[in-house]
């Protein structure tokens, strides 16, 4: 971090990962492992969310323990990788239940304003950047940093070896620069996300807030 110029924390990122399908043999998975392994190379601490178990979003489970696992990881994470699956040509239900699961502010604490967030799919046949382009929109509408690459990785049931391994290639190339990216993205930024994502009206609702409070002798 010294080299960079940056002062401040000097604890390794804190990366969460997240991946969007429940299927016994998950390319998603497979590719968010490949991914945790890149970053932990690079020198982050890496935390993989497993969505079995996490339940439908329906706003009244909120002290499930998957929900309670998923907003914790976000709020201890600096930044985070999404991966999904393009189903129907979209992301899958299996990884928006996440997000969905992940409030812009629970009390004084907000889950993702100000993470980085690199974008990644997955497709079973050519490829296709439906799913990174929704995996943006969703990104900038959470108030993260969507960092400038993305990777989506074609026919990738052919990308893989027998032990799980990404195989050598350009599709795996890019991985690991969108790591790197991420990586640096996240040192940049970290202490200064807050920053950069508040927000006028969030500033003015603060001083009223502090005002009534003021005015209530609290």
């Amino acid at each position: 971090m010294a080299a960079l110029g940056i002062e401040g924390s000097y604890h390794p990122p804190r990366i969460l990962v997240l991946y969007g399908s429940l299927r016994d043999i998950s390319y998603s998975r497979k590719l968010a492992l490949e991914v945790e392994r890149v970053l932990s190379a690079f020198g982050a601490e890496v935390r993989l969310f497993d969505p079995h178990g996490l339940p439908v979003f329906d706003r009244s489970s909120d002290d499930h323990p998957k929900v309670q696992e998923l907003r914790q990881a976000s709020i201890w994470s600096e930044g985070h990788v999404w991966i999904s699956p393009e189903q129907h040509g979209s992301m899958t239900a299996a990884f928006k239940n996440q997000i969905d699961w992940l409030p812009l502010s629970d009390g004084a604490v907000r889950p993702t304003q100000g993470r980085t967030v690199a974008v990644m799919e997955v497709s079973g046949g050519s490829q296709s950047f439906n799913a990174v382009n929704q995996l943006r929109i969703l990104g900038r509408w959470m108030r993260m940093v969507v960092i400038p690459n993305q990777s989506s990785v074609a026919k990738a049931w052919q990308e893989f070896d027998d032990e799980g391994r990404m195989k050598p290639s350009a599709f795996r190339d890019r991985v690991v620069d969108v790591c790197e990216e991420l990586f640096r993205f996240t040192l940049l930024l970290r202490e200064r996300g807050d920053a950069l994502t508040d927000r006028y009206s969030e500033a003015k609702q603060r001083r009223l807030q502090g005002a009534l409070t003021k005015g209530l002798g609290v």
